[in-house]
């Protein structure tokens, strides 16, 4: 009896007469299918935890037999294991016998030891080795795979700069063989390669589960005179400083910190550039929807002065709702330059609610109380020096003071 592997060629021309053109057609696709299963050595493998042994784990890998990994390669320093049946782990192909699949997660942590030979499977295959920072030298650190010696440079054994180097000399650390050369006397590996694999992978389940318009948790890393970096787990996005809050903020540092823990809207997302943005403004109440009902026209009001333009002052009423004091109304029907020649930023002053334009969300505003009365009296007062500085200079002579009007000033 002929397996499928014996198949002739007179086989798959009766095969193919008692088909019809697509059905076998759909057969050469499946056959295609099948021989991209087989695996190579170093091939990385992301599978399902089936079953938890004694001594084994078992995984499926999607082909037609499971995935065997050394249960001792998930156990923490404690003992304790790390996976539960139903976890999604990660591991690398070794070898296949008798239809069993051997995995491991590193060289050195589980059934493929850490001898010279393996170490240089892993080096070409690109499988991660398990070592011990055994010591300082010039440039890094030396380790230990086995019974052979490795070099870590400084700038690879972390993603960023160790600050306590000595803190690393004794642990038990994950590194990649970025240089294996004569027999193995020559071994340079890399940690930081793997810890950045790691942290794509991550940065990649964690953008597959955001979306825009979620609200989430997340952490200050940085303050920014434009705005703040904001950590969402595994990802970091911009709060611009306009996105704070409704009230307007001069400076960030004022009212954030790093560290600090924010709920934040995910404004947008744009995957191709890696940028994120956030807002804490939409998660708070806006606060135009209570103006018809807390301002309404000819309501009287206490204002801060928040800018001047050369066309009026904005004044705040209320934390993020800002009125328009035209200039119009600064001079009490007595023309002025700028609104500074009768009002100030940051001083407080009566107002009237005029208009409302909910739509374009402008308050318009005039003068009240003391504040009118003082405006009056400046514009008045800035008037009287204006036509002080263009009237003659001194009282002239005797004689001018007897010249008709029309001819006083005329030299």
């Amino acid at each position: 009896m002929k397996s499928k592997h014996d198949i002739d060629d007179d086989d798959m021309i009766e095969d193919t007469e008692e088909t019809d053109d697509g059905s076998f057609a759909e057969l050469f696709e499946q056959s295609g299918k099948e021989n991209k299963r087989w695996l190579e050595p170093g091939q990385k493998l992301t599978g399902k935890v089936l079953k938890i042994g004694n001594e084994f784990i078992f995984m499926d890998t999607g082909q037609k037999g499971e995935g065997v990994i050394e249960r001792k390669e998930f156990l923490d320093l404690d003992g304790n294991l790390t996976v539960n049946e139903g976890d999604e782990i990660s591991a690398y192909f070794l070898s296949s016998s008798h239809g069993e699949m051997r995995f491991t997660t590193k060289i050195g942590g589980g059934a493929s030891g850490g001898g010279t030979a393996q170490l240089e499977q892993a080096w070409q295959a690109g499988v991660p080795v398990e070592g011990v920072v055994e010591k300082e030298i010039k440039g890094g650190y030396e380790i230990k795979l086995g019974t052979s010696r490795a070099f870590c440079p400084y700038s690879q054994i972390a993603l960023r700069r160790v600050e306590n180097p000595e803190a690393l000399i004794g642990t038990r650390l994950t590194f990649q063989i970025s240089e294996y050369a004569e027999n193995g006397r020559n071994i340079i590996v890399s940690r930081r390669s793997l810890l950045e694999e790691e942290q794509r992978r991550l940065k990649n389940e964690a953008q597959a589960g955001i979306s825009e318009g979620m609200t989430v948790d997340g952490t200050v890393t940085s303050l920014q005179d434009y705005g703040a970096f904001v950590d969402i787990g595994g990802l970091e996005g911009l709060l611009p400083i306009s996105e704070i809050g409704w009230s307007r903020v001069k400076d960030v540092r004022e009212v954030l910190t790093v560290g600090q823990q924010l709920k934040v809207v995910i404004k947008t997302i744009d995957k191709e550039k890696e940028r994120i943005s956030l807002s804490i403004k939409d998660t708070l109440a806006d606060p135009w929807e209570q103006v018809p009902a807390r301002f309404p026209e000819g309501s009287f009001h206490t204002g801060t002065v928040a800018r001047l333009d050369t066309f009026g002052a904005f004044v705040t009423i209320s934390d993020g709702i800002d009125g328009l004091l035209h200039i119009s109304k600064l001079g009490a029907g007595k023309r002025i330059n700028h609104p500074r020649e009768v009002v100030k930023e940051g001083e407080q002053i009566e107002v009237k609610i005029e208009g409302i334009d909910l739509g374009n969300r402008r308050i318009s505003l005039a003068l009240a109380g003391p504040a009118r009365a003082a405006a009056e009296e400046e514009a008045t007062m800035t008037e009287f020096r204006r036509q002080a500085d263009d009237g003659p200079k001194g009282m002239g002579t005797l004689a001018d003071m007897f010249k008709p009007k029309a001819q006083r000033g005329k030299k």
